[in-house]
């Protein structure tokens, strides 16, 4: 069977649109409907229900839902243990957002290579919808996020809170006296209204920044001030390359963990131990920064 007509299935049936998901597949709206109509075709069953507000999944549909989750699961199981490099013995793939992987993710990669030598890992950053599109694939078994969906198969937990602080690349910075150099960094619609409520002054200083923790490299070399994850922020403080902006409040950012229920035990608890000490050691950083106001 084709899989591309399997995971488009999945991708309707998720969104609950036809437009949606053609727009998370990368491909047009007609493509997403012949792929639909040649599944169709193959089981001699309808397993959409159309109408304009989406598409529902027929009886046929739900009941079919299961086996295209676990033909798509078995596939990547499969693909992944035959490319397993030689000398080693499982595979895991992590996922994550691009401010989770600096001082966090890369942490967690070296925990996990440390306690599990035999295990081939393979590291991916990407947006939350892809993310979550490859854990309901079963490409990914691991993912770290801002932005956790809840899908059948995957649970969901929570890492910790990143502590959201603004930094400046001069000493003395005070929240009243930053606008002309200041960088809104874009951490969603959470801290949006945060910032609209407690910043007011600093919603329109013309420079918005969508890259996370990357922004730090951004404002470093600009005179810049700005939100950055305070454990992420914390080696820039100590090095004295930048500095806590007097005045500023801060914004708790919640990072979560998704997992595939079908991670092996003994990966799947190895995995959690290294994280925990992983998410320690963020924590007793981000605690050490907030213990500077």
């Amino acid at each position: 069977m084709d899989l591309a007509l399997i995971k488009t299935f999945l991708e309707v049936a998720a969104t609950g649109s036809f437009a949606a998901a053609s727009e998370r597949l990368f491909v047009t709206q007609s493509a997403v409907s012949l792929r639909i109509h040649r599944l169709e075709d193959q089981l001699g069953r309808p397993l959409f229900t159309r109408s304009k507000s989406g598409a529902e999944l027929t009886p046929a549909g739900q009941e079919f839902e299961g086996y295209a989750q676990a033909l798509l699961r078995n596939w990547e199981q499969a693909r992944q243990q035959v490319a397993i490099p030689e000398g080693f013995s499982h595979s895991l793939t992590i996922g994550a957002l691009v401010s989770l992987w600096p001082r966090f993710g890369f942490r967690w990669v070296d925990a996990l290579r440390l306690a599990l030598p035999r295990l081939a890992l393979r590291a991916q950053l990407d947006m939350p919808e892809a993310l979550t599109r490859q854990m309901t694939e079963g490409v990914m078994q691991i993912a770290l996020t801002y932005a956790p969906v809840i899908r059948p198969g995957l649970s969901v937990q929570k890492l910790m809170d990143d502590e959201l602080v603004m930094v400046a690349t001069w000493d003395g910075a005070r929240v009243d006296a930053v606008k002309d150099r200041y960088a809104f960094v874009d951490w969603g619609a959470d801290f949006l209204n945060f910032h609209d409520s407690l910043l007011p002054g600093l919603s329109n200083t013309g420079l918005t920044l969508s890259m996370g923790a990357l922004a730090a490299r951004f404002i470093q070399s600009r005179n810049c001030a700005a939100y950055l994850p305070a454990r992420y922020a914390k080696h820039y403080l100590d090095d004295g390359r930048m500095f806590l902006v007097a005045g500023a409040p801060t914004h708790a950012y919640p990072a979560w963990s998704v997992w595939r229920d079908d991670l092996e035990d003994e990966i799947a608890t190895v995995a959690h131990e290294t994280l925990a000490k992983v998410v320690a050691t963020a924590e007793h950083d981000t605690a050490n920064v907030l213990d500077q106001f």
